[in-house]
């Protein structure tokens, strides 16, 4: 290898080095993110929503396919044939050739009900695009809350086992120097023992959290990520009765289900046409031994059909075609009571959720004075250590309590949300 031949491979390398770095770099780049962000990723990245969205385009071709069968249709067709005469091989052959031109003028209704049917399939594929957006926005919330849930019971659990680590340094001084028995501190060991076990289970917890999260995304499982929302309590004060009549207005799969109902319509109509007669347009011209036309015969007609007989096919078509609109219709009916029990059921699931935030912060200002009480009556030595052990418990769960409360009223209402067919912003 020459020198130009060295410094060219080092500068290649070094180059290809600088990428990699770069890659890296942008790869452990952390993610500062808000819910609103959060969702806006997920709904640029999902899966879900590229599927529905093929789906809509299948469905806009499925138009063009069902409108072409109004239109004339030309084929062009070609035959060849060796003819032997008396064992020789060498006899005639033929290339025939033909061009026709066929179109269907009336249908009895058919194409036009086949027409309608698609157009009414792409409203509801652009419907599920919807439905699948408001569906990843609330698996984004919900995930994103479940972060910022396992977060704040991980800092309650390290707090737990920072202040239990406290008082075992306490029980053990006051051992050693003989005022209380060695159970005191045995206790207390057992009782920090347990408590490293529960902060070893929140980290894994928060830890799932996030994979959860960033899969939702879409986003690498190793990137790092930063919240910036907080669980808080945002009042609600629109009625139960103002969600279920804006659910009624705005739920895709209620609107899914009336399209349905026009569709199995569409496909009644469909059905009846195999009752009434067809007409057809022809014209035809072909050609023998030639590339190219070499002739001016041609030939045109009209074609009329009814099928006056045919065994009872038809009719069975059109009894499975009612069934189907009687079954869209009560699928409709369907779709409308799960609709109304799901707001039902978010909205009370919110508000008993905003009770129990307000009974658990006050209980945990009391079990945070309680703790404080035991715990100086326990080094003044007129306290016991199950006391101030049993404080330290309570004030965890009520601590627990209070998150929990936070993130059940925070993600029924992002349910209810759903419920109602709130569009993503």
């Amino acid at each position: 290898m020459n020198v130009h031949q060295s410094v060219k491979t080092k500068i290649g390398f070094i180059t290809a080095s600088f990428f990699l770095l770069h890659q890296a770099l942008s790869f452990a780049a952390p993610l500062d993110l808000s819910l609103e962000a959060s969702v806006g990723l997920a709904l640029e990245n999902n899966p879900a929503i590229q599927i529905a969205v093929a789906d809509k385009e299948k469905s806009q071709w499925g138009i063009r396919e069902a409108k072409g069968a109004k239109m004339p249709s030309v084929s062009l067709g070609s035959s060849y044939s060796l003819s032997e005469h008396d064992g020789n091989m060498s006899g005639e052959s033929d290339i025939n050739n033909s061009l026709r031109l066929n179109w269907q003028v009336y249908t009895g209704g058919r194409i036009e009900g086949q027409i309608k049917q698609a157009e009414l399939g792409l409203n509801v594929a652009d419907l599920n695009v919807e439905e699948a957006k408001q569906q990843i926005k609330l698996d984004t919330t919900t995930a994103y809350y479940n972060v910022l849930q396992t977060s704040n019971l991980l800092s309650v659990n390290q707090e737990t086992v920072h202040n239990l680590n406290e008082h075992l340094k306490i029980a053990q001084a006051k051992y050693e120097a003989g005022i209380v028995a060695k159970s005191d501190v045995l206790r207390s060991e057992v009782e920090m023992a347990n408590a490293e076990q529960n902060l070893t289970k929140s980290q894994n917890n928060y830890d799932l959290a996030i994979s959860s999260l960033l899969n939702i995304m879409n986003i690498d499982a190793n990137t790092e990520v930063f919240l910036q929302d907080q669980l808080q309590h945002v009042p609600y004060d629109k009625t139960l009765e103002e969600n279920l009549i804006f659910a009624n207005g705005n739920r895709p799969d209620i609107a899914q289900a009336q399209t349905n109902i026009s569709i199995a319509d569409s496909g009644l109509n469909v059905a009846k046409s195999g009752k009434r007669p067809t007409v057809s347009l022809s014209a035809s011209t072909g050609w023998s031994n030639t590339l190219l036309p070499d002739t001016n015969d041609w030939s045109v007609g009209a074609s009329a059909n009814w099928n006056i007989f045919d065994a009872g096919v038809n009719h069975a078509k059109l009894k499975q075609a009612e069934t189907s609109l009687d079954k869209a219709r009560l699928q409709a009916e369907q779709v409308i009571n799960n609709v109304e029990q799901e707001v039902r059921q978010s909205y009370l699931s919110m508000k008993e959720a905003e009770k129990r935030m307000e009974t658990t912060n006050v209980a945990v200002g009391k079990a945070a004075e309680d703790l404080y009480i035991a715990q100086e009556k326990y080094t003044a030595g007129v306290g016991t250590n199950l006391d101030a052990i049993d404080a330290q418990l309570m004030l965890t769960q009520a601590k627990t309590n209070h998150i929990q409360a936070l993130y059940d009223f925070n993600v029924n209402k992002a349910k209810l949300d759903k419920a109602i067919g709130a569009k993503p912003e």
